[in-house]
């Protein structure tokens, strides 16, 4: 299972699947991180956390915890 945590910086991903639940899930699918959703990888910070991606047209900084939650393609 590859996830957006272990995607490279500067490349273009598909969400398949977000995993956790309850309150940690719905808080990144109110970010709008959802299923099929084109997501760019921009940077990341010095030390590697947070991660700045391109989601839905905005820019938004996601921590290494939650991006690993997200399962790509």
């Amino acid at each position: 299972m590859k996830t957006l945590k272990d995607a490279k910086i500067g490349t273009s991903v598909t969400v398949v699947k977000i995993h956790g639940e309850g309150a940690i899930k719905r808080r990144i699918m109110d970010m709008g991180i959802t299923k099929n959703t084109q997501i760019y990888i921009r940077k990341a910070a010095p030390l590697g956390d947070p991660i700045e991606i391109t989601v839905r047209d905005y820019e938004l900084s996601i921590r290494k915890a939650d991006a690993e939650m997200v399962e790509i393609m």
